[in-house]
């Protein structure tokens, strides 16, 4: 009887050992304390690479499933012709066109809010979490304000995981499509990341 129970022990425990393998070199990056440092200590001799990414973000505040929501608003807000104190967590799809129906290649999940008193100006802080094609399971981090709703805006890349770890870089933006009713914007993207 301890035979069966230690061999189905020894299973799970090599189960779980190659499972844990396998999650700690997801998408050929190590991950976990170790080799992190390890990385760390390659990095004097490692180039700097530049890459170019191109999508959209469908930030969708209507409908029955919205991507994005409001989770706090100050007790002066709906007096504020801008909006000052209005804030909203997303969990936008990241798509290869601008259609509803592309192909999703991430999320871009955060935080966006209404920040100036003197203009509508967003304080954005958001995640581009890419969970399909090259860079699946790989981040970015994008900080940045955006002012006018039909502008260029740019914003600024402050980091970043997996293949993006110490990234870099710029990003910028422009309106795709914006519904005055609704408030649903679709947003072209242009990212130029500094990363080894």
């Amino acid at each position: 009887m301890a035979k069966p129970i230690a061999h189905a022990v020894m299973h799970c425990f090599l189960l779980l050992l190659l499972t844990g393998v396998a999650v700690a070199t997801t998408h050929g990056i190590a991950e976990g304390p170790e080799a992190v440092d390890e990385w760390f200590s390659k990095l004097g001799q490692a180039k700097e690479k530049v890459t170019k990414l191109h999508f959209y973000i469908h930030d969708s505040v209507s409908g029955k499933n919205p991507t994005a929501v409001t989770v706090a608003r100050a007790n002066t807000t709906s007096t504020s012709p801008t909006l000052f104190g209005l804030v909203n967590v997303a969990d936008d799809p990241l798509t290869v066109g601008p259609e509803p129906n592309s192909t999703i290649v991430g999320r871009a999940q955060g935080i966006y809010a209404c920040a100036d008193l003197s203009e509508i100006g967003l304080i954005l802080y958001m995640n581009f979490c890419f969970t399909a094609g090259e860079y699946k399971g790989s981040t970015l981090n994008m900080l940045g304000r955006d002012v006018e709703l039909y502008n260029v805006d740019e914003f600024s890349i402050v980091g970043g995981t997996g293949v993006f770890r110490l990234a870099r870089g710029l990003v910028t933006t422009k309106t795709y499509f914006y519904n005055e009713t609704t408030m649903d914007i679709i947003t072209e993207y242009n990212v130029v990341v500094l990363h080894y």
